[in-house]
Order: C-alpha cells, then sequence, then structure tokens
C-alpha cells in the first residue's frame, strides 16, 4: 500500500471513529434512555433514535424494544411500547 493509501485509510477509520463516539455522546439519545428508564421499562441504552417531530421521538433500544417517547397535550411525558 502507498503511502497516500495508507494516510487515506487512516483518515476515514479516524472519520467513523469519531462519527460513532459523536453518536454515544448524542444529548437526545442519554434524555430519551434516562426517560425510558425513569418510567420503569425495560431498554438498557438507546441504539437509534429518529425525531417525529417536536418533542416527539421514536427510540430503539439495544436490547430490541422500541418506544415511542413524546409530550401529551397536558405537558406529561408519555413513553409507549411500539
Amino acid at each position: 500500500m502507498t503511502v497516500r493509501g495508507s494516510a487515506w485509510l487512516c483518515g476515514c477509520a479516524a472519520t467513523l471513529l469519531t462519527v460513532a463516539a459523536a453518536a454515544d455522546e448524542n444529548p437526545a439519545v442519554k434524555d430519551l434512555t434516562a426517560t425510558i428508564a425513569l418510567q420503569g421499562l425495560p431498554c438498557g441504552k438507546v441504539t437509534d433514535a429518529h425525531r417525529n417531530g417536536d418533542s416527539d421521538y421514536t427510540a430503539t433500544c439495544q436490547d430490541g424494544n422500541r418506544y415511542h417517547v413524546f409530550v401529551d397535550a397536558s405537558g406529561r411525558v408519555v413513553v409507549k411500547k411500539l
């Protein structure tokens, strides 16, 4: 492998590691993990989250459970298993 190819490969690996670290440090993922845990529902850790709207998320946990997390009309946080 050439020096140029080696440098490109190292750059790609560093980028992937940075993206993976950023996903773990995402405040929304941490907040969703905490919210689900406070509701007493099994999850472990949120591994994927999709924003459906303002204060409305679909979260996927490491154990395979999926939850709809949203704020209802009265301002309460609701977590429903999907």
